[in-house]
């Protein structure tokens, strides 16, 4: 069956009192003064808005939170710059969809009217469906706005890149939303000005900070809560109380998406709260990924790894915590186990803290690549038959429980090509601390012998 072909957006900025639409759609701002939020990207005198203002438009990608204002502006784009708005989702469309947009575009382009093209969701097209804009931007038959929620630099082709500037779009903030809330209450024309709604200011507050940066989500529970709102909310007017909002804002969740930029950026804020010895941000961040939806084995594999790399020997115990609790998650599951994962939070944030054997690891393994294939010393060889041991495997070996002190200081442990190497170096902090004291006399000692033997003046051992 035939994908139905794309048609042009309706004129969302064009006044009409149409019940069917919602609420975040009937108030849409038809101005760049009535948007709210994006002071930084559009205030008076900046160089987008003076753009914008001059119908100068460039094509661009908007990358942002949902409900942050990406459709909106490029509709004013648009209007601004009196150009024929038309509208694409990478959810729905395809590339035949695409190329018979592009050739729409070009026939208004030879009769003198520009087209803004915005792309919903531009991540979702593949390689060769970006490709498929490159020409018609270069050439300036379309104006391409591209939307998105994931980041540019990762989910876009360079030469879709190259040929956009990409503007960064933040969340808008609860005082922002407020006023977009109250507008909404007061326009008679498009919003719900002529309901006689009542809703105490505290209570606009909390429809703000649930929407979590979200206008249009703002918009959505204002307008259920109005159809909630106590005496139904007819002409003779009605009251959104704080019953009404309970039933509204139940199960409300935050932001977050379980494979993107958002995820990513808040594992990295937990990781590094935690490696910066501050228990209480980083307790936040677990919560806030909990409260999103993270898996919390995720969470109890990437602890586990934290214990190992940040806090290592400096304190053991914090791997044997991050493993118990994992493994008490597994018993439990929510929201029970969650508490164990917690208390691994707060204790590899509050404990002594070591990368000494992440490093020395890392220092052996590019040694490996280095050095190639080295041969083991003989005399640390085994030698499980006669034939060995007349090679001369095991030769010279000293059994270090039969040396005085317990160590063959004058035995070397690194095939002859590299000499002694030292990778492990231990901080001063919790168990390293006794266990740098140890290292430090012994490899001194045994740099001592080695030279001895070889009847040369002892050498500070190579580092990696």
């Amino acid at each position: 069956m035939p994908k139905p072909r794309s048609q042009p957006a309706p004129d969302l900025l064009s006044v009409r009192d149409d019940s069917l639409r919602p609420l975040a759609e009937r108030i849409r701002p038809r101005t760049l003064d009535e948007m709210v939020g994006q002071r930084r990207l559009l205030a008076p005198g900046s160089a987008l808005r003076r753009s914008i203002e001059a119908g100068h438009v460039h094509s661009m990608v908007l990358w942002g939170p949902p409900g942050c204002g990406k459709t909106t502006l490029a509709l004013l784009l648009a209007k601004y710059a009196d150009a024929e708005f038309h509208a694409i989702s990478a959810v729905l469309s395809g590339l035949p969809e695409v190329r018979q947009v592009l050739a729409e575009a070009g026939h208004r382009f030879a009769g003198g009217r520009r087209t803004v093209l915005f792309v919903d969701e531009v991540h979702r097209f593949n390689k060769a469906q970006q490709d498929a804009f490159l020409p018609h931007i270069e050439r300036g038959t379309i104006i391409f706005v591209g939307a998105t929620t994931e980041n540019p630099s990762f989910e876009l082709n360079s030469a879709l890149l190259s040929r956009c500037r990409v503007h960064v779009m933040e969340g808008v903030s609860v005082d922002d939303i407020v006023v977009a809330l109250e507008h909404a209450l007061q326009d008679r024309e498009r919003g719900l000005g002529g309901r006689g709604l009542r809703i105490d200011p505290a209570l606009l507050g909390q429809i703000a900070q649930a929407a979590d940066g979200d206008v249009r989500r703002a918009l959505t529970l204002l307008e259920i809560a109005a159809e909630l709102a106590e005496g139904n909310a007819t002409d003779a007017g009605g009251e959104i109380t704080e019953q009404t909002l309970l039933q509204v804002l139940a199960d409300r969740t935050r932001r977050f998406d379980k494979g993107g930029e958002q995820f990513y950026d808040q594992i990295s804020a937990l990781h590094k709260c935690i490696r910066s010895s501050n228990p209480d941000a980083a307790l936040y961040w677990f919560a806030r990924m909990l409260d999103g939806g993270c898996d919390p084995v995720y969470l109890a594999r990437r602890l586990t790894r934290m214990a190992v790399e940040d806090i290592g020997l400096a304190d053991p115990r914090a791997l044997q915590m991050a493993i118990e609790a994992w493994d008490a998650y597994d018993r439990l599951g929510s929201p029970e186990g969650d508490l164990a994962l917690a208390q691994v939070v707060i204790y590899l944030a509050s404990t002594a803290k070591s990368n000494a054997a992440y490093a020395a690891y890392g220092a052996a393994r590019r040694d490996v690549a280095e050095f190639g294939t080295q041969s083991v010393p003989m005399h640390i060889r085994n030698a499980p038959t006669g034939l060995m041991k007349r090679l001369g495997y095991g030769q010279g070996y000293q059994y270090d429980h039969d040396v005085a002190g317990g160590v063959a200081l004058d035995q070397t442990g690194f095939p002859e090509a590299m000499g002694e190497r030292i990778y492990y170096e231990p901080v001063d902090a919790g168990l390293e601390q006794r266990l740098k004291e140890k290292l430090d006399r012994l490899r001194d000692a045994r740099s001592r012998a080695i030279a001895g033997k070889r009847g040369v003046r002892s050498p500070p051992p190579s580092g990696a």
